[in-house]
């Protein structure tokens, strides 16, 4: 399969229609400032702007920038300045005023937080994320190692792989990333649980890998590959279980493959996201609260003073 299979089509003189149309409008800029100005601008000096504008126009069109083609490039550049650089979860007050609990600046002009607006609005117990009229569902799964197998297993995983692609009749994402693996923590749990050990070899065993564990922790920076396949409902797919079904489809397909796949439930999807946004951060312990639960605090102790 080509890997430029997405590519736009080229129209003329190696050019997409996208890129003809940038230089096309160069061109046109040019000709109007001729048109205008010859007649009261000396003729060099129009000469040299239309070349700058040319230039640019051909820079904007031909040029690349991460991936994107410049001119898209400097349109997210502009919204990114002009995006609000503070956000906030509360919502925007009626009258667009300032809040009672806000502090309003008297002398600099300071503008106010902008709503905060997540793609994603909920996550159901059962691991189903709420993506406004579409629902999403995670799967994790392992890795295969292809060098480890033969040429007709190898032949066979591809094929399996190609068939379950093939089978896809809506968006599908694939996330591959590495995460810092925290083995110090690992260490220091084994060496408090070595003199637990009912054997003396056995709590010998347990300090020795303590020791391999910390080693490896101070030597190396240990890595964990996570692979998590994220099923969506397709346009127009009713059904408060459609993505989850998808996903379960999923991890049929992939269970022949030599993974081993597994629908991730809501506190193991909320621990992803959360490993995602901060992965150098653990998830906190316990999991997070409910959107609509209502957290208190325990009451401090009163102490009762003895009169004398």
């Amino acid at each position: 399969m080509p890997a430029d299979v997405d590519a736009p089509d080229k129209v003329a003189y190696g050019l997409t229609f996208h890129q003809l149309a940038i230089v096309a409008a160069g061109a046109l800029v040019v000709y109007g400032l001729w048109q205008a100005l010859h007649t009261v601008v000396a003729v060099p000096v129009l000469a040299g702007a239309g070349v700058v504008i040319g230039g640019l126009a051909i820079g904007v069109a031909l040029g690349r920038r991460d991936g994107l083609s410049l001119d898209v490039w400097l349109l997210h550049a502009v919204r990114h300045t002009r995006a609000p650089r503070c956000l906030s979860t509360a919502p925007a007050t009626d009258g667009g005023g300032v809040p009672d609990w806000v502090e309003a600046p008297v002398a600099v002009r300071q503008p106010l937080p902008a709503p905060l607006r997540l793609p994603a609005d909920a996550i159901d117990d059962d691991g189903q994320v709420s993506l406004g009229d579409v629902r999403a569902a995670v799967v994790g799964a392992t890795t295969v190692n292809l060098a480890l197998r033969t040429p007709a297993e190898q032949a066979a995983l591809v094929d399996g792989w190609g068939r379950w692609l093939n089978s896809l009749s809506a968006p599908v994402q694939i996330v591959v990333s590495a995460q810092p693996v925290d083995l110090a923590s690992h260490s220091r749990a084994l060496a408090a649980a070595a003199d637990t050990q009912p054997h003396p070899r056995l709590r010998a065993a347990c300090a020795d890998h303590a020791g391999f564990l910390a080693d490896l922790a101070d030597g190396r920076d240990p890595l964990r590959r996570q692979v998590l396949i994220v099923a969506r409902t397709a346009a127009g797919e009713r059904g408060p279980h459609a993505a989850r079904r998808r996903a379960d489809d999923t991890v049929r397909a992939l269970s022949g493959l030599g993974v081993t796949p597994r629908v991730l439930d809501g506190p193991a999807v909320t621990a992803a996201l959360t490993s995602a946004a901060d992965p150098y951060r653990p998830p906190r312990p316990g999991g997070l609260a409910a959107p609509d639960a209502v957290i208190t605090a325990a009451p401090a102790p009163t102490t009762r003073k003895q009169r004398t």
